[in-house]
C-alpha cells in the first residue's frame, strides 16, 4: 500500500477582528470633540503618547487617564475597532510607519505653491482616511437596497446639496428612478410621503444639520430605508440610519467641511454607483449608451 502523504495543518490566519486598521490616530482626532469626558481623556492621552500606549495594558491605560477598564474598551469600539488588542496593533502599525502626509493649515504667509501642496495633500489624506473607515459590507447593503427600491430620494443641504445633485445625475445615467431634494421644506414633505418601497440617501458631513436630520427621521418613520453618507464622528443623524457610509476628513481654519469632505463624499458615492451598475452590468451599459447618445446631441 502506498504511503499516505503526511497530514499538514493549515496555517492559522490572524483573526480578522484583531487585524490592524489604518489611520487610527486620525479616527481619534475626528471623534475627539464628540467623546464623553472619560473617553476624551483617553483620546487626549493616546494622541500625546501613542508610542507609550502601545506597551500598556487596558488597566494601565485606564489608570493613567483616570478612566475605567470599560471606558477604554468602549473608546476602542467607538473607533470602529473590536477591542483593545486591535487598537494596540493598529496604533503600533501607525507609530512605526513613516507619515506620508501631515495635516497642515494654511498660513497668511503661504505662497501659491504652498497653498496648492497643502490643499492637494489634504484631499489625498481625506481619501486615504475615508477608505480606512468605509465598510464594504455597508456599501453592498446600500447597493442591494437601492436596486430593490421603486424610487430613490437624495437629500442634501448647503455644501452637501451639489454632492446630492451629482449623485442624482450619476444614478439617472444608469437608469434609476431617482430625485434630489435640496429645499428643506420640500424635503420634509417628500420624506413624510415615502414608504417601504423607497430608499432615502442623505448626505451630511456633520450629521447634525437640523433640516436633513428632520427629513431623514420622517423618512424612517414612514418606512423608507435610510442610507446616510456622513463623517465618522458620532452624530444625531446616525440614529435614523439603516445603512451608514462613513467619510473621514479633518477640519482646520481654512479647510472646512465644504472642502475635503466633498472629495471624500464624491468618492464614496462613485463607489456606490459603480456597485449598482456592476450588479446589473448589461442593463447599466445599455442605459449608459442610450444616455450618452442623448447627450451627444448637445455637443458640437
Amino acid at each position: 500500500m502506498a504511503d499516505r502523504p503526511p497530514r499538514t495543518t493549515p496555517p492559522v490566519n490572524k483573526r480578522a477582528d484583531t487585524a490592524p486598521v489604518d489611520n487610527v490616530l486620525s479616527r481619534i482626532r475626528v471623534r475627539q470633540a464628540s467623546l464623553g469626558p472619560s473617553t476624551r481623556s483617553i483620546a487626549n492621552f493616546v494622541l500625546e503618547h501613542p508610542g507609550q500606549v502601545v506597551g500598556m495594558s487596558v488597566t494601565e491605560l485606564a489608570e493613567a487617564t483616570g478612566a475605567s477598564d470599560g471606558s477604554v474598551i468602549n473608546f476602542c469600539r467607538q473607533l470602529g475597532l473590536s477591542g483593545f488588542q486591535q487598537f494596540k496593533l493598529s496604533l503600533a502599525q501607525e507609530t512605526v510607519r513613516p507619515v506620508q502626509f501631515i495635516h497642515e493649515d494654511l498660513q497668511p504667509t503661504d505662497d501659491t505653491a504652498a497653498v496648492c501642496r497643502k490643499m492637494f495633500h489634504a484631499g489625498i489624506q481625506a481619501l486615504r482616511d475615508t477608505l480606512s473607515v468605509l465598510d464594504p459590507d455597508a456599501v453592498s447593503a446600500a447597493v442591494k437596497a437601492i436596486k430593490g427600491a421603486e424610487r430613490i430620494e437624495i437629500y442634501g443641504i448647503g455644501s452637501s446639496a451639489p454632492i446630492a445633485e451629482d449623485a442624482q445625475y450619476r444614478m439617472l445615467r444608469i437608469g434609476l428612478n431617482v430625485k434630489v431634494v435640496t429645499d428643506s421644506h420640500i424635503q420634509a414633505i417628500s420624506a413624510s410621503l415615502t414608504g417601504p418601497k423607497v430608499v432615502v440617501l442623505t448626505i451630511s458631513h456633520s450629521g447634525a444639520t437640523h433640516e436633513t436630520l428632520a427629513s431623514t427621521r420622517l423618512a424612517k418613520e414612514a418606512g423608507a430605508t435610510t442610507i446616510v453618507v456622513t463623517n465618522f464622528a458620532n452624530s444625531p443623524l446616525q440614529a435614523f440610519a439603516d445603512i451608514k457610509l462613513f467619510t473621514m476628513s479633518r477640519e482646520t481654519k481654512f479647510r472646512t467641511e465644504a472642502m475635503t469632505s466633498r472629495i471624500a463624499q464624491l468618492c464614496v458615492l462613485d463607489a456606490l454607483v459603480a456597485g449598482i451598475a456592476l450588479d446589473d452590468y448589461e442593463q447599466s451599459v445599455s442605459v449608459l449608451q442610450k444616455t450618452f447618445n442623448v447627450l451627444s446631441l448637445k455637443r458640437f
